[in-house]
């Protein structure tokens, strides 16, 4: 038996996107770059980013800054709704606000999108087989770093919605074996200047 060791998952929202969504603007692209200079230091084994290119963008750039670290595509850290919940699941106060932000999923994301959150916890969560720890970065979006976050929590299926998380700030879940995962931080910025702070943040929650 090789027994198993601890995960170190890093969670990174891609940079500020252009109003089309087709890249990162220049202030994007600046994210990228200090966040991959933050992470030299950290001993990863791999990239894992979603398929659209404002995250393939912020990886490319994040990598750049990085020495032999590969960068993987993965349709699981691609931009989806984890779960649609069920009115009975929400509280009552906040309903009719939830279901009214989730109106706008398609048929699409429907069908597909709580596949794909299985598919990420399978990937990206748990302690890994082998006797030595992996340190692993998902460049993704906020539905899927909120959606890891609840369950790291152990916190109810609903609670994704109202998370939320800035351009190219960091999150980071411990998932160590015969222990439950732990929120080591999140939504962290300080590698960012004030200037390129809390972009894609709604603008009443800034501190």
């Amino acid at each position: 038996m090789t027994g198993t060791a601890t995960r170190y998952l890093y969670l990174a929202r891609h940079g500020e996107a252009s109003p089309d969504e087709s890249g990162l603007t220049e202030t994007g692209r600046r994210q990228a770059v200090l966040l991959g200079r933050r992470l030299r230091d950290v001993p990863l084994t791999a990239v894992h980013h979603g398929p659209l290119p404002r995250a393939q963008q912020t990886a490319r750039l994040i990598g750049d800054q990085l020495t032999g670290i590969p960068l993987h595509l993965s349709e699981a850290a691609g931009d989806y709704v984890p779960h649609l919940p069920d009115r009975e699941e929400l509280p009552a106060e906040s309903a009719d606000y939830y279901l009214d932000f989730l109106a706008g999923a398609s048929a699409e994301e429907r069908e597909n999108g709580p596949g794909l959150a299985r598919r990420a916890m399978d990937l990206f969560t748990g302690p890994v087989d082998g006797p030595d720890d992996r340190h692993e970065l998902v460049v993704t979006h906020n539905f899927l770093i909120a959606w890891l976050v609840r369950e790291a929590m152990h916190a109810p299926k609903w609670r994704w919605l109202g998370l939320n998380h800035a351009n190219a700030a960091l999150t980071v879940i411990r998932y160590a074996p015969g222990r439950p995962a732990c929120v080591l931080f999140s939504n962290d910025m300080r590698h960012l200047p004030d200037e390129l702070r809390w972009t894609g943040f709604p603008p009443e929650l800034h501190i």
